[in-house]
C-alpha cells in the first residue's frame, strides 16, 4: 500500500558513555568509509524534516561535520540508556513522529522509514514499530509516535529502563529486514570494531574475485 508519510525528525542516539570503546564517542568513528554521523544524515536527510542528535558531548564537531543538525541533552544526567534519550527527545522535537537509530548502526536498511510507518498503521494502539534484522530486534532503532510521552516518563520515574519492556506497553510492531554477510548490526567494543572491519576487508576482497 502506498502511505503518504507523516512528518518525522531523526534523532541519532549517541548519549551513551562507551565504556566498551574507553570513551571513544562511536559517532564519529568510521566503521565503513564514512564516518558515522555523515553515513546517518545523508541516508535520511531528504525523508525527514529535521536530524537531532541526542548527546552529551562534541555538538561542535558535529555541526563542524553536518552543518544542518540539531543537538540536545538527556533531560537527567546519570546516562540512563536509549529510553531516556527517547524520552528527552519530545522537549525539542516538533513533529508527532521520532525515528530513532543508534550512532553505532552498521546497516541501514532501504526503505526502513516507511516500513517502519506501515508497520505502526498494522495496530491502531501501536506507538512504537521498531526494526529487526536478521530476526535480532534493535529496539533502539525505532519509530516513536508522541503519545508515548507519558508512558516513557512513567517508566523512567520508576526506574524501568528497559526498552523491549517498554515498548511491550506500547503495543509494538516490528519491520523485519534481511541482510546476507552481515556480521554484527551495530559495533558495540572495540574488539567487534576490528572484527567488523577484518570481516568487510575478507567479503571486499572475497567479492572483488
Amino acid at each position: 500500500m502506498t502511505i503518504q508519510i507523516p512528518a518525522t525528525d531523526l534523532v541519532i542516539l549517541a548519549g551513551g558513555q562507551a565504556r566498551r570503546m574507553n570513551g571513544m564517542n562511536k559517532l564519529l568513528q568510521q566503521f565503513d568509509d564514512q564516518i558515522q554521523l555523515s553515513k546517518i544524515c545523508q541516508k535520511f536527510k531528504s525523508e525527514v524534516q529535521s536530524i537531532w542528535v541526542n548527546s552529551h558531548r562534541d555538538s561542535s564537531i558535529y555541526k563542524q561535520i553536518e552543518p544542518n543538525v540539531y543537538c540536545y541533552s538527556d533531560d537527567q544526567t546519570g546516562f540512563l540508556g536509549p529510553l531516556m534519550g527517547m524520552k528527552s527527545a519530545w522537549s525539542y522535537l516538533q513533529s508527532d513522529y521520532a525515528l530513532f537509530i543508534p550512532c553505532d548502526v552498521t546497516y541501514i536498511p532501504n526503505q526502513v522509514l516507511i516500513k517502519l510507518h506501515r508497520a505502526l498503521l498494522k495496530n491502531p494502539q501501536a506507538l512504537v514499530a521498531y526494526v529487526a534484522i536478521n530476526g535480532d530486534a534493535l529496539y533502539p532503532f525505532c519509530l516513536l509516535k508522541k503519545e508515548s510521552l507519558p508512558i516513557l516518563q512513567q517508566q523512567i520515574n520508576t526506574n524501568k529502563l528497559s526498552l523491549r519492556d517498554c515498548f511491550k506497553q506500547l503495543h509494538a510492531q516490528s519491520a523485519s529486514f534481511k541482510k546476507q554477510s552481515l556480521f554484527c548490526h551495530s559495533i558495540n567494543s572495540l574488539d567487534e570494531l576490528q572484527q567488523y572491519k577484518q570481516m568487510k576487508a575478507f567479503h571486499q576482497m572475497f567479492t572483488a574475485h
